[in-house]
This record gives C-alpha cells, structure tokens and sequence, in this order.
C-alpha cells in the first residue's frame, strides 16, 4: 500500500504544471506584488514607462523553433485549470505593475453580451456605437502609404535613405498613426482622446516582433524572471506575477503559457535589433524617451487588471486579436496624471469610451490617465508591443528644475530674498489664524507673492531645458547606423591586427575632410559649474541607464565650433570653416568627435 502510494504520487506530480509547481513552493505569502511608485526599473513605466532595455545585448535573435502555435496548445487539464487559476483568498497583486503600456483584464467570466459587442463587425452600428474615435483605410491601404512593402525591416531600411534623422523620425510617426496625418492626430487626440485605427491589413506590423522572436530571446539564454519576463494572470479581481527566480528556461514559461498565463516580455529592443532600430529613431520625433514591452496571451484569458499609466501608450497588434476597453479618467486629478494607478477593480469602473477587438495591424492610443483593460477571446491568441513615451515629461517637470534653481539665482543676487522673515509672523500667519482678520495677514501674503512674481527675472529656463536634454539623452537608445554611416564613422573604421601588427589605425582628419554630425539629436551642450560639457548617445546601452551618462569636457572656445555643426546638420562642413581659432584645433575637436562616434564624414577616411 505505502509503495502503491509513493507511485500515485509521483505520478500527480508528474502532471503539475509550472504554474502548480511554483505555487506549491511559493505559497501565496511569496507571490510577486509589484507596486507601480518603485523606481523606474527600466520596463515601460514607473516600472512602466521607463523601459527597460533588458539585459544583454542581442543573443539569440535568430529565431529557432518558434513554439507551437498558442492557439493550437493543449489545453491544461481540468485539474492544473483550477490550480493556474488563483483563488479568491489569495492576495491580489497590489499596486500597479511596471510596464511601459496598458495591460488586461478579467475575461475568464466575460458576459456574452460583452463578447458579442467584442465581434461586431467594423462598421456596423454597433462597431460605431462603442468603438469610439475610429480611422478606417479609405483610399490607398496606409501600408502603401508608409512602407510601401517589405514589412517593417524594409520601411527602415527606407528611412535610413533619408539624410536628416529629424525627417526619418516624422516619417516613421507618420507610419505609425497612418492613415491619420500626424497634424490631425496632435490636433484632436494627443493627451485628448483615444484614437483606435482599424487598418485590415495583418502584414502592416510584418517583421518588427513575433511569437518567433519571443522564442528565440528566451533561447538565447539571457531572458530572467522578474528582470526581463513576467509571468501574470488576472481572475476573478485578483492580479497575480508568477515569476520564478532565474533564468527564463523555455520549457518553464510555455508550460507557465499553456496553462493560462501571460507572458510580458520587458524591454524588447534589449533583444530585438527591429525594435531597438524602430525606438531609436521614434524617440527623436517624441523629444522623450521611447520604450516598450511586448504581451503574449493566450486564448480566453487575461493578464492585468484594469489601471491606467503615467504614459502616452500605442498598442500595436502584431499577432492574433484582442478584445480592449478604454475609459475616461475618473476625476481631474487622474487627468495626465504624473504617476500610475493600483490596480482597479471592476466596481471602480464606468462604462467604457470606446470598445473594440483589435487585431493584426491595427492600432490604439490612449493618453496618460485613461484607464483601459484588454482580455483575449476564446479563439486566438494575442501578440502585442506597446510603445510608450513622454514618462514625466510635462511642463511641471520642467518647473520642478526651474523653480529651485531660480529661487538660487535670487537668493544669490537680491538681497529682499535674504532679508529676515518679521518677528511676529508665527503669531498671524498659519492654518490656525487662516480666518483670523488681521491687517497684517494680507501685507504678508502680497510680499509672498511679490517675491514670487521677481523669480521669474532670474529663472535659468534655457539651464533648466539643458538638464532635462541631458536626462534624456541618458534615457537614449544608441543610434543604429545604416552601411553607409558605419563605414564613414569610427564604427567602421578598418584599424585591425594584420601581418603581426597593428593596421590602419590613424585617424587622419585634414582640413578639407566633410564632416556633419551622425545624427541631429545626439548631442548636447550643457554650460556646467564644472566647465562646458557635451553629452551624447552614441555609446549608450540597449539596456536601459546599463551605462553612465556619457560626456566629455570641452574648452569653452570649441563651444561655438560645436553650435556649428548642430545648425549646419544635415549638410556636410569641411573642418576648415569650422570657427575655432586654429588650423590644429580644428582638426583636435574634429578627431575628437569622431572618435566619439559623433561625427561621420562624407567619404570613408580609408579605402579598403
């Protein structure tokens, strides 16, 4: 009997899924409860918005053996069905998740009615009725009108034709919210509305991120639970983060798949060199950094409860469909709001704005505060990349910089600022005398506001607009390079190890050489207490604030030298006219700027 027993029991455990497995050894007091006010730890958001860039570089980017097809996996038993589903005494996931998109929510239990109006057909009134602002292909498909072919592998590849990176930047926007012109999209639904584009073409997205590529960052053996991949679910009101620790073994999260689990991939530019080439040239167009992070669901289930982010959010779909609904912020305070919500409940919800089922190739924005929770059919699996910007990027952002350093400036240089405070003012002034009538009280308040009103007379804006480039260079992705710029920068210069020694190795810059910078929006002057300074991306990581800010010092008579090169972008400027004061220093700030990867030149420096 006792070895009848042994057996059976191994043989349940033989049948455990991951997802049995991890809670067996976790409980339910070691469940992940990530909370959305943590440190930007680089996932798309507060945890959010501030992506992550992953971890190591680009390992394992060829696709091998893609996994089944979700749709087509075996549903788990019975059993590990109600095991994967957690239960209503467990805790839920508490705060807001990082990511730097919306997530989903509770489908498990969905009402037909809610499913039906899900299906209703584009177009029809009922699609119109709850499918809020909707941009339809109405003459030539946007595909044509932004790639033209070739998926989004040869619309780089375009784009990188053009000479201006500020052009390829709009053009690539322009693809993004196609066939809705960019003037219109900034005009009615930037930090205003949802926008929902339905464009019936399932390749438009073709190339930029699959199930394949999934696949294949989990077997280049660089994906970490909790770092790179969260493992989520979302029923019956309660969120919950499976994540295991360590590395991310395939075997391990397409078990965690098959039996209802979400899948968000953090940061995939960290590895995808599709994604990272799209963000890289996006983030310019934005003036802020762009991030991502890709949602893999399986059918009928869904892995995030309703909240909204602190984010300007773009979901992409790029495989399978899902079901999305998006509501108005609550009250003003959530309106733009500067950081994410907790996690909501169902009753905390109004009816929605718009709902639809989005699916290959179309797309949908939401601004910051809109509260939004996407759930998977029954019949097909979900493939989407949100990319996510302007994270903190508000005028009060601006000012949380600008006012200290103006209240410094004045204390430095106005002496009203230093004189003393009137002895008596803790007698008249404060909550508890707020209602006292007392003419001192009013003479008090006019002086405060007196003293305010001058700030603005030694506001360092352009200082305080400088901080914040350099926060966001930090936040850059590095540039990817075309042929032609690798071979004409330092990227490509031929200096090797040749015939025992080594080959090619001076940078010979002359005065007639053409250079212009690599790109308009890598670098920037910052006038320091230390000295000036030039801060620049080149160097950065895919992986997010994975290096220091990069800058070197300059001597202040290469300030102008610089300036120039910045206005003379994108055309070609010999070293000669460069406006320092010699031929040597021309050539010294040249040199030095290429080594840096800032400067390219017109043609090769060595012919090989």
């Amino acid at each position: 009997m006792a070895a009848g027993g042994a057996v059976e029991q191994r043989r349940q455990l033989g049948r455990l899924s991951a997802l049995s497995v991890y809670r067996r050894a976790a409980g339910a007091g070691r469940l992940e409860r990530r909370r959305r006010g943590t440190p930007l730890p680089a996932g798309g958001k507060r945890a959010k918005a501030r992506p992550r860039r992953g971890g190591a570089g680009s390992g394992g980017l060829e696709p091998r053996a893609p996994p089944p097809p979700p749709s087509a996996a075996a549903p788990p038993s019975r059993v590990e069905r109600a095991k994967a589903q957690p239960t209503r005494g467990e805790a839920r996931g508490g705060g807001p998740e990082p990511e730097a998109p919306p997530q989903p929510p509770p489908i498990a239990a969905a009402p037909r009615s809610r499913v039906k109006r899900a299906k209703a057909p584009a177009g029809s009134p009922q699609a119109k009725r709850r499918g809020g602002p909707t941009a339809s292909p109405g003459g030539p498909r946007p595909a044509r009108e932004g790639g033209g072919g070739g998926g989004v592998v040869g619309l780089l590849r375009r784009l990188g034709r053009l000479e201006d990176s500020r052009q390829r930047a709009a053009e690539l926007f322009r693809w993004l919210v196609a066939p809705v012109a960019p003037g219109q999209f900034l005009g009615r639904h930037w930090e205003k509305a949802p926008l929902l584009v339905r464009r019936g073409d399932p390749g438009y997205y073709a190339g930029l991120f699959s199930t394949a590529d999934f696949d294949a960052a989990l077997r280049g053996g660089e994906v970490h639970f909790g770092t790179h991949l969260d493992v989520t679910s979302y029923a019956e009101g309660v969120r919950e983060t499976h994540n295991p620790s360590g590395r991310a073994m395939p075997a391990v999260v397409w078990d965690f798949y098959q039996n209802g689990c979400s899948l968000r991939l953090l940061s995939p530019q960290a590895f995808s060199p599709t994604v990272w080439h799209f963000l890289s040239i996006l983030q310019e167009h934005f003036g802020s950094m762009a991030g991502a992070n890709t949602y893999l669901t399986p059918p009928g289930t869904q892995g995030f409860a309703p909240h909204y982010d602190d984010i300007e959010a773009f979901v992409l779909q790029l495989e399978g469909k899902k079901h999305w609904r998006v509501y108005s912020p609550r009250t003003d305070a959530e309106v733009l709001p500067q950081f994410s919500s907790a996690n909501l409940t169902q009753a905390e919800l109004g009816e929605p704005v718009l709902e639809t089922v989005l699916e290959a190739g179309d797309l949908l924005y939401f601004p910051r505060g809109f509260i939004h929770q996407g759930d998977c059919l029954p019949d097909a699996h979900s493939l989407h990349i949100t990319v996510s910007s302007y994270q903190r990027n508000s005028w009060g952002d601006l000012l949380e910089k600008l006012l200290p350093a103006a209240l410094q400036m004045a204390l430095e240089e106005d002496v009203e600022y230093r004189q003393g405070l009137p002895m008596d003012y803790l007698g008249y002034m404060g909550v508890a005398n707020s209602d006292t009538v007392d003419a001192r009280r009013p003479a008090f308040m006019e002086k405060v506001q007196s003293l305010i009103k001058k700030l603005i007379d030694y506001a360092p804006i352009d200082a305080a607009v400088d901080q914040r480039a350099k926060s966001f260079l930090h936040d850059c992705l590095p540039p990817v390079l075309t042929q032609s710029e690798k071979a004409q920068s330092v990227y490509g210069f031929p200096a090797r190890w040749q015939d025992g020694g080594p080959c090619d190795v001076d940078i010979l810059i002359m005065k007639d050489t053409e250079v212009r910078l690599l790109r308009h929006g890598i670098v920037r002057l910052c006038n320091e207490e230390a000295g000036v300074m030039v801060y620049y991306t080149t160097e950065n990581s895919r992986v997010y604030h994975k290096e220091e800010p990069k800058f070197f010092e300059i001597d202040p008579e290469y300030t102008d030298s610089v300036e120039f090169l910045l206005s003379s972008y994108p055309n070609y400027v010999s070293v000669d006219t460069l406006p320092c004061e010699t031929l040597e220093d021309k050539i010294s700030l040249a040199t030095l700027l290429f080594e840096k990867g800032i400067l390219t030149t017109k043609n090769p420096l060595v012919q090989v």
